[in-house]
C-alpha cells in the first residue's frame, strides 16, 4: 500500500473531528489532502495603481490623509471610509462591517491595504489592513475552497502539516523522458510550490507541470478507451462496391465540397473496417451534413443493412425524411418517418415493414427507441444534434442492432477544446467548408430604439417577395424577465403591418400538428413574417426567408445566435440578421460585436466557450465534462493539444507498453476501470 493512501488521521495534528470535517470536503487520504489545490492566491506584493486593471485584487501602501468616517446602517452593518495617499494619488478605501478599525488609524499613519480596486471610482474595497510597511514571508497566500468548521487559515495549517510529514513520499508518475523534454518540475516540487509559492515564476512552473500531468493522464485514459473499445467492439464490416457508391455521389444534383469528400472518405473507411465506427461529424449550419449522412446510409444499404437516423424534434425529423427520401428513393431505397404523431394502422404498418426488412432507412425522434421498434438488420445508426440526447437514449438505439456503426452529427460547431476532452474517445470529422456560391449573411446589432427602422427594412424585403423571422426569448409575458415575448410581439406586428402582410406565430407549446401547419404556411409564403421562439433553431428550411430579427439578443449564447442566423441565407438572395439588444455588461457587448464580425461557426463557438465557460456551452451543465483540479480546458488549450498528441504516441507504441515508463502509469490507468490485466496481454 502506498503510504500516501493512508487515512488522513495518520497525519500528526489531525484529530477525529478535523478528519470528519475534511471528509465533508472529499478528503479521506493523505494524497487527497496534498492534492487539494488552491483555487486562487492573495497577492500581497505592493503594486503600482497605474498598472492595475479594474476589479483586480491588489495590495497598496499609503498614508492616511483624513480622519476615518464611520457610518452605521441596517442591523449591525457599518461602512468605514478612509482617504489615503498612494503614490501621490488620493484614493478612497472602504471597509464594510469592520468598525473597530477606526480606533487603529490616525491621520499620517502609513498603512498597507489589500482589497478590490474600482478603477472608475478610484476606490479600494478593503478586506485586510495593516499598520506600517508590511513585508510578508509569503507574498502569495493560497486560498482554498472550504466549508463547515474548516477555515482557509485552518486549511493552510493542515496542508503545512501534511507537506512537512509526508511530502518526501510524493512519487512522480511521469516518464523521465517527458520531464526532460518539457523541462518540467518534479511532482514533489510542483506540489510544494503550488501550496507555498516562493515566486511568481515558481508558481507558474508548478501549475504548468500539474496542468500537463492532468491532461496527459486524462488523455491516456481516453486514448486507451478508444483503442480497446475499437479493437474489441466486434463491429460489422460493410461490404459494398465503392464504384456503386461513387455513381450515387455523381448522380447528386450538386458536386460535393472538398471537405465533404474528405469526410465521406473517412466514414466509408470506417464502414468497411471490421471495427465499429464511433465518429462525430461536425459541420456548420448549411455545410451539407445531410448529404454526407445520405451517402453513408446508401453505402450501408448496398452492404445489405438497414439504417436509422434519430433527431431531437419532429420538425427536424420531417425535414430529414423529406430530404433523404428525395435523394434515396430514386435509388429504390425505401425510407420511412416514425414520430409520436404517427399512430394507429400507419404506425403498425411501419413497424411490421421495418421488422421484415422492407424499410431500408428509418428516420424519427425518440420514437425510434421504443421497445416495439425492431429492425431486421440494423447496420448504421446516425444521431443528429447528438448532445440533445442522453447517453442512455443513444445506447438503446445502438442496441437495436448487433454492434452497428455509429455516426453522431451536430450543427453546433464544438470548439476543438471540448471535442478533445468530451469526445476524446471518438474519431472526429469536420466539414469546415461551405458550398460554393453561398452568400455571407450580413449581421447588424441595433438598440431597441431603432426598432421602427428595423421594421421598415423588413417591409422593404417583403415588398421584394421575401420573408422574415422574428425570434423572441419567451412565449408569454414574464414578471421576472423584462424581455420581449412571442405572443406580445406577434400582436404588435399584426397592428404595425398592413393586413396583406400575414404574421404567423410558433412556439414550443403548440401541438405538433399546429406547428406543422404554421411552418407549412410559412414555407408556402402564406405567412410573410413568422414570430417564433427558438423552436426554429434547427430543422426549418425556407430558402425564401432573407431576414432574421432577434429580440433581446443578449439573452442568447453566441452558438445559439449563430444557429438562429443559419435559418436564413439558404437561397440565392442576400440575407440579413438583425440583433436587437441593449446589453448592460461588457461581455454582452462583446458578444454582440463578435456576431457582427464573423459568420464562422467554429470561431464563434470558441469565443462562446471563452466567454461562458465549458459548463454552460450547450446552455446547460454538460455531465460529460471532466473535472480538473488545476487545468483549464479553455486557457490551457495548447497544453491539452500537446498532452493529447503525447498520449496518442504512447498508447500506439509497443515499446511503451513494455517499458518501465508504462508501469509508472499503469496504476492510474487501472484505477480508471478501463484497463485490466487481461486486456493488456
Amino acid at each position: 500500500m502506498n503510504i500516501l493512501s493512508k487515512e488522513i488521521i495518520e497525519i500528526k495534528g489531525i484529530g477525529e473531528e478535523t478528519a470528519l470535517s475534511l471528509n465533508e470536503l472529499g478528503i479521506y487520504t493523505i494524497v487527497q489532502l496534498l492534492e487539494y489545490f488552491p483555487y486562487r492566491y492573495e497577492d500581497y506584493r505592493i503594486c503600482n495603481l497605474g498598472d492595475i486593471k479594474h476589479d483586480e485584487r491588489i495590495t497598496v501602501e499609503g498614508k492616511v490623509h483624513s480622519e476615518p468616517s464611520l457610518t452605521f446602517y441596517g442591523r449591525k452593518k457599518s461602512r468605514l471610509l478612509i482617504r489615503v495617499f498612494v503614490n501621490q494619488l488620493l484614493i478612497s478605501v472602504v471597509f464594510f462591517n469592520q468598525p473597530y478599525l477606526k480606533k487603529q488609524i490616525t491621520i499620517g499613519d502609513t498603512v498597507t491595504i489589500t482589497g478590490k480596486w474600482d478603477q472608475h471610482r478610484q476606490t479600494i474595497t478593503g478586506n485586510v489592513l495593516k499598520k506600517g510597511s508590511v513585508i510578508r514571508k509569503q507574498q502569495f497566500e493560497p486560498v482554498y475552497s472550504v466549508r463547515g468548521k474548516i477555515t482557509v487559515k485552518g486549511m493552510q495549517r493542515l496542508l503545512s502539516l501534511g507537506l512537512h510529514q509526508y511530502g518526501e513520499y510524493i512519487d512522480d508518475p511521469l516518464p523521465s523522458s517527458i520531464l526532460k523534454r518539457y523541462k518540467l518540475l518534479s511532482k514533489k516540487e510542483a506540489i510544494f510550490q503550488i501550496h507555498c509559492p516562493t515566486s511568481p515564476e515558481h508558481l507558474k512552473q508548478a501549475r504548468r507541470r500539474l496542468v500537463y500531468e492532468e491532461f496527459l493522464l486524462f488523455q491516456l485514459k481516453m486514448q486507451a478507451l478508444r483503442k480497446f473499445e475499437r479493437e474489441q467492439s466486434g463491429g460489422v464490416a460493410h461490404e459494398f462496391s465503392i464504384g456503386t457508391v461513387n455513381q450515387f455521389i455523381n448522380s447528386l444534383p450538386f458536386p460535393l465540397t472538398n471537405a465533404q469528400k474528405r469526410v465521406v472518405d473517412e466514414i466509408l473507411n470506417d464502414l468497411s473496417s471490421p471495427y465499429r465506427m464511433n465518429r462525430l461529424l461536425q459541420g456548420d449550419v448549411g455545410s451539407g451534413k445531410t448529404v454526407v449522412a445520405a451517402i453513408a446510409l446508401y453505402a450501408s444499404k448496398c452492404a445489405g443493412f438497414q439504417g436509422a437516423l434519430m433527431v431531437p424534434t419532429e420538425i427536424l425529423a420531417e425535414q430529414h425524411a423529406a430530404s433523404l427520401s428525395s435523394i434515396l428513393e430514386p435509388q429504390k431505397i425505401k425510407t420511412a418517418l416514425l414520430t409520436s404523431s404517427v399512430k394507429g394502422k400507419k404506425r403498425q404498418e411501419i413497424l411490421e415493414q421495418l421488422k421484415n426488412g422492407q424499410i431500408d432507412i428509418l428516420i424519427g425522434t425518440h420514437a425510434l427507441i421504443q421497445d416495439e421498434v425492431n429492425f431486421n438488420k440494423l447496420g448504421l445508426v446516425i444521431t443528429d444534434e447528438q448532445h440533445r440526447f442522453g447517453v442512455e437514449q443513444r445506447r438503446i438505439l445502438r442496441e437495436k442492432g448487433e454492434s452497428p456503426d455509429v455516426l453522431f452529427m451536430t450543427a453546433t460547431p464544438i470548439p476543438r477544446t471540448l471535442a478533445i476532452t468530451v469526445f476524446g474517445d471518438m474519431d472526429v470529422s469536420v466539414i469546415d467548408e461551405m458550398p460554393a456560391g453561398r452568400k455571407q449573411i450580413e449581421t447588424y446589432w441595433v438598440k431597441d430604439k431603432m426598432l421602427d427602422r428595423v421594421l421598415k427594412f423588413v417591409s422593404k424585403e417583403i415588398a421584394k417577395g421575401r420573408q422574415a423571422y422574428v425570434i423572441c426569448p419567451l412565449i408569454e409575458e414574464s414578471e421576472k424577465l423584462d424581455v420581449q415575448n412571442a405572443i406580445d410581439v406577434h400582436s404588435v406586428l399584426n397592428q404595425y403591418f398592413p393586413k396583406e402582410i400575414k404574421v404567423g406565430l410558433m412556439h414550443g407549446r403548440l401541438h405538433a400538428t399546429e406547428k406543422e401547419d404554421v411552418m407549412k404556411k410559412f414555407s408556402n409564403n402564406e405567412y410573410q413574417i413568422l414570430v417564433s421562439t427558438t423552436v426554429v433553431e434547427v430543422g426549418v428550411n425556407v430558402p425564401n426567408a432573407t431576414v432574421m430579427v432577434i429580440y433581446d439578443a443578449e439573452r442568447f449564447g453566441l452558438s445559439q445566435l449563430h444557429q438562429l442566423r443559419g435559418r436564413v441565407g439558404r437561397g440565392s438572395d442576400q440575407s440579413y440578421c438583425i440583433l436587437i439588444a441593449n446589453p448592460k455588461s461588457d461581455v454582452g457587448k462583446e458578444r454582440m460585436t463578435i456576431m457582427t464580425e464573423t459568420n464562422d461557426g467554429f470561431e464563434l463557438s470558441q469565443k462562446d466557450l471563452e466567454l461562458r465557460g465549458p459548463g454552460d456551452f450547450f446552455g446547460k451543465k454538460q455531465s460529460g465534462l471532466p473535472q480538473f483540479k488545476v487545468a483549464d480546458m479553455v486557457h490551457d488549450f495548447k497544453v491539452l493539444e500537446v498532452a493529447r498528441n503525447d498520449a496518442a504516441k504512447l498508447i500506439s507504441s509497443t515499446a511503451f507498453w513494455k517499458s518501465d515508463d508504462f508501469h509508472m502509469l499503469l496504476s492510474f490507468l487501472e484505477g480508471t476501470g478501463i484497463l485490466n490485466g487481461e486486456k493488456l496481454d
